[in-house]
């Protein structure tokens, strides 16, 4: 009888390591990685390669939005090139959904520093050469 007892309960932590193993996902080949123990609305995200600069701008970005109850990040040790994001959101939109949102956001946002800073670059290059020329 003890058997029996025990083959369920090998197969409930099995199905446990796989439903975590398939929390595991890679975004954007690889570079963003979800973390074990996400669920719907709260998650952790781990970005490769990435530090404070875009840590502090997406959470900046995420946190206008409505749907996000909490984002923050951390630089779990100096010496790996990693950054953990995490995002807890209401009820209404997925923690996946705040990030991809946030993302798109803080593209548009550089996009418009950008566009912004040529237009301001080619005035200035303009009125240069109008001073060069007389």
């Amino acid at each position: 009888m003890p058997s029996s007892r025990a083959e369920p309960q090998q197969n409930q932590e099995q199905e446990r390591e796989e439903q975590e193993h398939e929390n595991i996902f890679e975004i954007n080949e690889g570079r963003i990685t979800v973390l074990p123990g996400a669920t719907e609305t709260a998650a952790s995200f781990q970005f490769d390669n990435e530090g404070h600069t875009l840590g502090n701008a997406l959470r900046y970005v995420i946190m206008r939005n409505p749907a996000v109850e909490f984002c923050g990040y951390t630089i779990p040790h100096p010496s790996e090139p990693k950054m953990n994001l995490r995002i807890q959101t209401y009820e209404d939109t997925t923690a996946v959904d705040a990030l991809e949102k946030g993302l798109d956001d803080l593209m548009g946002l550089c996009d418009v520093v950008t566009e912004k800073f040529t237009a301001s670059r080619d005035a200035y290059n303009a009125s240069q050469e109008d001073k060069m020329s007389l």
